[in-house]
């Protein structure tokens, strides 16, 4: 069974930081790429990041460029989101996916991901 697992989600204080992990069991000569995505009661899943399981791709949504970085351990076959600069507004639900090689499309469209996380929450207090 395919499972994502989230973690280091919690409460910070604004200007603060905290670092996601998200480790995968998906097999890994199938992933083309993960992303981590967040949502907040009442609205859409919203992009933040994604990471190519091969060469250096990244990318951000505008919102978090700046402040957010994505990477990946591929022996560990685990993605990493490193949040600086902590704002209330980045508070929500953050969720891991992984986009199979078998699959076209985006890279910031949550219908492009084949396998999602539970979610981990975090909270900015101002």
């Amino acid at each position: 069974q395919v499972q994502l697992v989230e973690s280091g989600g919690g409460l910070v204080q604004a200007g603060g930081s905290l670092r996601l992990s998200c480790a995968t069991s998906v097999r890994t000569f199938t992933i083309d790429r993960m992303g981590w995505f967040r949502q907040v009661p009442g609205k859409e899943r919203d992009f933040v990041a994604a990471i190519s399981w091969s060469g250096d791709s990244t990318y951000y949504g505008d919102p978090v460029k700046g402040r957010f970085t994505i990477s990946r351990d591929n022996a560990k076959n685990t993605v990493y989101l490193q949040m600086n600069s902590l704002q209330p507004e980045d508070t929500a639900v953050y969720y891991c996916a992984v986009r199979s090689i078998y699959r076209g499309g985006s890279y910031y469209r949550p219908n492009d991901y084949d396998y999602w996380g539970q979610g981990t929450q975090v909270t900015v207090s101002s």
